[in-house]
């Protein structure tokens, strides 16, 4: 998929300006269909409120520095709601389509059936769903083979990431095109098993009630516990992915450290599943040995650890934290 597509989002809720201001600034066009029956004056309400708070976060990102004040109505004006007495029309010119109805797994069964018969033969199809699984939908569609799940991260105009989970029946040529169709406004996509939770919210459901869970012990107050994730966790992971950090560090820091978690706090939640032990006894501990979760072999690792050091001692400094050292002079 290139060039300039036409994209429509199923919904005019939060996810759906959010998306439309994420393509609008890159220059496309977007609709957002209303997809409840509603009157004349509870469609112009809706219509005035999603394009007021598209308005609003362009301002915002005008503030910001990203554009200038003169660029939004400009970008304003890519964007339209229409109602869904229109969705045919809209969903005839979409090159892909975004669903992001509430997450009713037969609310979004029903609405996809229905812009799966609107749409062209080739447009690709996805919903934006952060629970349900892809095949779980998937049978509402029309031509399925161009039907997956795209996750984004709230605000989805600011962050990068963008999860692409295929299902059973997804052609993997359609993977490609969503994926070059989200680099090409600049956003990170990955591609992951369609499992519960798919990578960052099973990632961050741990961290966030282990975090709840230390605060609802006393460990300590829910102010220090976030420094501590602003400043040590979050400021390593903004440089170095997890496994990459492990690897860094050594699978076997991991491995016994888990063991005495596990054995001190007397819960398993920190026990080591089975591939870190299998690394460390096929010599696959990281860094040290040139493989890890990820391979370094052939690499020049001395470059590599500037490189992400250099990138640490940036962020100090974003966060004003780099200081010069104290010297004694005579």
């Amino acid at each position: 998929m290139t060039g300039r597509v036409n994209i429509a989002c199923l919904g005019a809720g939060r996810m759906g300006r959010g998306i439309a201001v994420a393509f609008a600034y890159a220059g496309h066009t977007v609709t957002m269909i209303d997809v409840k029956a509603r009157s004349a004056e509870e469609f112009n309400r809706l219509e005035a409120d999603a394009l007021g708070e598209v308005r609003k976060t362009f301002a915002s990102l005008s503030k910001l520095g990203l554009l200038t004040a003169a660029d939004v109505e400009p970008l304003v004006a890519r964007v339209s709601v229409v109602p869904a007495s229109q969705s045919s029309a809209a969903l005839s010119e979409a090159g892909m389509v975004f669903e992001g109805v509430p997450e009713v797994v037969e609310l979004k069964r029903e609405v996809l059936d229905a812009a799966s018969r609107q749409v062209g033969p080739d447009t690709i199809i996805a919903s934006t769903t952060s629970t349900i699984l892809v095949d779980d939908l998937s049978a509402a569609i029309v031509n399925p083979r161009r039907f997956l799940n795209v996750h984004w991260l709230n605000p989805a105009y600011l962050i990068p990431l963008v999860e692409v989970s295929p299902g059973q029946a997804t052609d993997p040529a359609i993977i490609d095109e969503v994926k070059v169709l989200l680099e090409g406004i600049g956003k990170v996509p990955v591609v992951c098993a369609a499992t519960p939770g798919f990578i960052v919210p099973r990632i961050q459901a741990l961290a966030m009630n282990e975090a709840a869970r230390m605060v609802e012990e006393g460990v300590a107050s829910a102010e220090e516990i976030d420094k501590a994730i602003r400043y040590g966790f979050g400021f390593r992971y903004a440089v170095l992915g997890l496994l990459e950090f492990i690897d860094w560090g050594g699978g076997d820091i991991l491995y016994y450290a888990s063991g005495y978690l596990e054995g001190a706090l007397g819960s398993d939640r920190y026990r080591a599943p089975e591939v870190i032990s299998r690394n460390m006894h096929e010599g696959r501990i990281g860094l040290r040995t040139g493989a890890g979760f990820l391979d370094y072999s052939g690499m020049d690792v001395d470059a590599y650890r500037a490189k992400r050091l250099q990138a640490m001692v940036d962020l100090l400094r974003h966060f004003d934290l780099a200081r010069p050292p104290v010297l004694d002079r005579n």
